[in-house]
């Protein structure tokens, strides 16, 4: 299931855009479903430019059906004036503290990922981040291993500006979880842009984190709502959906 056909969905109208900064990029899309949480829909593509928010949009609406509020950040990427270390990651900070300030949550509140965007989510519970939990969906856990196998067109070393000694900073397979909600990996074996040895080594590194490993599934049927890995994806947001799991 290529990229290109998940833009080609048709999608709703997001109810609602907030703005958290002077910066294009620096916008939410907030999309009101029912009283189940909120969703905080983070985007991947190798944290590029060229990938925007407009891709995980399906996944949104599907979410919204299902009875969340959906608010997928965008945020300064490598190729934006300020992307990359620190500006992509200032940006994640100020758009979740903008979530969690203006849109009212009558459930908990759960960080969902793609690869990239899934990094981003994993990078914010290791920061302390008050949420109910994340699901890291593909992440590219590993930035590292990101830098060393040239993934992405050499994304990772690119997300640091060429400075490798910055990666204590954003490597999520060094920095230690400081998270009390759930934490959920899935990753689909066949994936052939994020290996799926990526979860399974942070999975193992991290005590906090549970994976579920989809047999026969590549990376972006993780967020096609069409696709038969939806079932396992949604279950993994749904585990986060118990009233004491709120943290705001």
């Amino acid at each position: 299931m290529p990229y290109n056909e998940l833009l080609s969905r048709h999608v709703r109208t997001p109810d609602r855009v907030i703005r958290y900064g002077p910066h294009p990029e620096q916008v939410i899309d907030v999309l009101k479903g029912g009283e189940r949480g909120v969703v905080i829909l983070v985007h991947g593509g190798f944290w590029r430019a060229e990938y925007d928010r407009l891709h995980t949009r399906p996944m949104a609406d599907a979410l919204a059906a299902d009875g969340y509020t959906v608010c997928s950040p965008e945020y300064r990427r490598i190729g934006h004036e300020g992307g990359g270390y620190p500006g992509t990651f200032d940006d994640i900070t100020a758009a979740f503290a903008t979530i969690l300030a203006e849109v009212p949550a009558r459930g908990p509140v759960v960080v969902a990922g793609h690869s990239a965007g899934g990094h981003l989510a994993l990078w914010h519970g290791c920061s302390g981040g008050k949420i109910s939990g994340v699901v890291a969906l593909a992440a590219l856990s590993d930035v590292g291993r990101t830098v060393a196998d040239g993934l992405g067109g050499g994304a990772g070393i690119a997300l640091v500006g060429g400075r490798t000694g910055l990666l204590r900073h954003v490597d999520t397979m060094r920095l230690p979880w400081r998270n009390e909600g759930r934490l959920v990996l899935v990753h689909g074996a066949k994936d052939r842009v994020v290996p799926v040895e990526m979860s399974r080594h942070y999975a193992a590194r991290n005590p906090a984190a549970r994976l579920v490993e989809l047999p026969d599934v590549g990376h972006f049927k993780l967020i096609d709502p069409l696709s038969r890995a939806w079932p396992a994806v949604s279950a993994a947001i749904g585990e986060h959906v118990r009233p004491e799991r709120i943290s705001l």
